[in-house]
């Protein structure tokens, strides 16, 4: 199974958005700041996850909460 998440900094408040086979290491990893792009805004919140049958299927997802429409959707669901 793979998820796409959606993190919030508790820093700034910025959303993080990625995918993972495993998402509890992977929101571990991000909180030791293991993660170059998240390491600043340390700690990290999950806000959102969906869990997908495909990798292919998730990184779809992902690449929609990158784009306005997904942007918005996050913004209309986490409000």
């Amino acid at each position: 199974m793979y998820h796409v998440y959606v993190l919030r900094s508790e820093v700034d408040g910025r959303l993080y958005k990625g995918m993972t086979n495993d998402l509890q290491k992977r929101i571990e990893q991000h909180n030791l700041g293991r993660n170059k792009s998240t390491k600043g805004f340390l700690p990290w919140v999950l806000m959102y996850s969906e869990e997908f049958e495909t990798r292919l299927e998730a990184r779809n997802k992902e690449k929609n909460f990158k784009s306005g429409v997904g942007r918005e959707f996050l913004r209309n669901l986490l409000n």
